[in-house]
């Protein structure tokens, strides 16, 4: 089989221009094209007036052989890699130890699921509830005000990715072509078959619920166990090896090999890993706003007269902008055509995020608008407290609490009084989507000093690249905090904690993965690790 890259064709190209564009590409005849797949499609939006398709073609030929010997030296003409997954072990009769992965979410599910698919019957423990009950106290919160802090937009089964746009892709280099692995499952669970090969891959929120409840199902049929509302409160250890873990209850369960996959918000977690003495470093992250605009303003901006085109669906956008200050301010989580949701977890706090839904049709575009936070920025030493990077989260969330009204509505200011330096009284025509609410204030209270500069330096710099972006009427909503985690557990080689043995720290809340597919990816070499060393334990 041979892979083409780089095959452009027009946005409303037919079906049968892909066999022409192969045949002409190669030089051979249809008759020679035994068959094809889409590996990759993708478009070019550079030109408006005349937007293209590109594509990466897997073509099996009849005489494959002399059509790569006459490319030879053609990068775009290659032999198609195999991106089959190969299990790296396969459990042994009569193990007896368990693994334990603590979280469900796109990290921790991935790495239950890996390990069961290899026999070894995975222990899953998530301190929140099982989906759709965790969607009903999710939604306690955005109708009624009600936060339940152990079951919200960032505890429970799915983890914070299930109430998100679903976003599937990833710019981390993946040779072994674990993302794809990742989205297999997610297409046998569910997912729409489009996701293995569009560039942009996308979910949605309703189906998510479902793919995340038939890999539950997957996991349980090949020998794992899952347990809801199962907090972890302690990692046991013994001479650096752990031996257990503690749940709240008083339970504990006997293993040696334990993946933390907790997510960017466990910050109960992350003090208890902490004060058990393992190893914990402050990392950076970043903080800002929600900003949203009429989605039609976006779609006009970047595709021209093709908006609305249904293969190009709802436009996004990535910016960014160094500013004057020395930070560089970004969009971060573009949600297009869909709307922001409160994220918070702790009481008396609030936090925003992003959501769609798999059409992408609400009338709004979202995306965070965040500036970099280094630990030099944390109150206190980072150095004598990794945690100090909480502190600095729950200070701002904290703020915008209080801006809101202290009822879970959120901070919110119209942008041009946001450039103007004003507080908004009064919404203009963008009708902000935040549940509960919105009240209208002065955002300068909710960030520190240096994310207003930079914001107010970076957004006329955006509107030159999107034209409009600027506008009065769109809305700023405050604060986007959990953009990734404030702490790294910092791991070794083989995906062990540094200073314990067994402990495999994983996913987002360890500092390794940024969004639903590297976390699943991470989730997948974590799994093999575990794998191998229980092996060469059992032997």
């Amino acid at each position: 089989m041979l892979r083409i890259t780089e095959v452009k064709l027009p946005l409303d190209h037919p079906q049968e221009a892909l066999l022409a564009a192969i045949c002409a590409r190669l030089e051979v005849p249809a008759a020679a094209v035994l068959g094809y797949t889409i590996f990759r499609r993708g478009y070019d939006a550079r030109r408006k007036s005349q937007i293209s398709l590109i594509y990466t073609l897997d073509v099996t030929l009849a005489e494959e052989a002399a059509v790569l010997a006459r490319f030879a030296g053609d990068k775009q003409v290659q032999p198609a890699p195999d991106t089959r997954y190969q299990y790296v072990a396969q459990a042994p009769a009569g193990l007896n130890e368990r693994p334990v992965v603590i979280g469900m979410g796109p990290c921790g599910f991935m790495a239950g699921l890996l390990l069961a698919q290899m026999g070894f019957r995975p222990i899953i423990l998530e301190r929140g509830k099982a989906v759709r009950e965790r969607t009903k106290d999710t939604w306690g919160l955005w109708r009624k005000h009600k936060l339940n802090p152990e079951s919200n937009v960032q505890f429970g089964e799915g983890g914070a990715g299930t109430f998100s746009d679903g976003k599937l892709y990833s710019q981390i280099k993946d040779p072994n072509f674990y993302g794809r692995k990742v989205l297999e499952e997610f297409v046998q669970a569910g997912a729409p078959e489009e996701i293995i090969y569009v560039s942009k891959p996308h979910i949605g929120t309703f189906r998510l619920v479902k793919m995340v409840e038939n890999i539950r199902a997957k996991i349980t049929e090949l020998g794992g166990e899952i347990r809801f509302e199962s907090k972890v409160d302690r990692i046991v250890r013994e001479d650096g090896q752990v031996v257990a873990v503690e749940l709240a209850g008083g339970e504990r369960i006997a293993t040696r090999h334990v993946v933390l996959a907790v997510g960017h918000s466990a910050r109960d977690t992350f003090q208890m890993v902490h004060a058990q003495g393992i190893y914990v470093e402050a990392k950076p992250f970043s903080i800002g706003f929600r900003v949203e605009h009429p989605q039609t303003l976006i779609d006009k901006a970047r595709f021209g007269s093709s908006a609305g085109h249904p293969i190009l669906g709802a436009a996004d956008y990535k910016l960014v902008h160094h500013c004057a200050n020395g930070r560089a301010a970004y969009s971060f989580c573009m949600c297009p055509g869909g709307q922001v949701v409160a994220a918070t977890s702790e009481p008396g706090r609030v936090v925003t995020n992003g959501m769609s839904q798999y059409s992408r049709a609400e009338r709004n575009a979202n995306a965070a608008l965040v500036v970099e936070v280094k630990p030099e920025d944390f109150p206190g030493d980072y150095r004598s407290n990794p945690l100090a990077g909480i502190d600095f989260q729950r200070q701002w969330e904290s703020a915008a609490f209080v801006a809101g009204g202290e009822n879970y509505d959120a901070p919110a200011q119209k942008v041009g009084d946001f450039l103007a330096g004003r507080p908004s009284t009064v919404l203009g025509s963008v009708e902000p989507s935040y549940q509960p609410g919105v009240r209208m204030t002065d955002l300068a209270s909710c960030v520190p000093p240096f994310v207003i500069e930079a914001l107010r330096e970076a957004i006329p710099a955006f509107d030159r690249q999107i034209k409009g972006f600027a506008m009065a009427d769109a809305v700023l909503t405050g604060v986007e905090t959990r953009t990734s985690s404030p702490v790294r557990i910092k791991r070794g080689a083989d995906f062990q904690s540094i200073n314990t043995r067994g402990l495999f720290p994983a996913g987002e809340g360890a500092g390794y993965a940024g969004g639903i597919l590297s976390a699943g990816v991470d989730g997948i070499k974590v799994a093999e690790a575990v794998a191998l060393s229980m092996l060469a334990g059992a032997s």
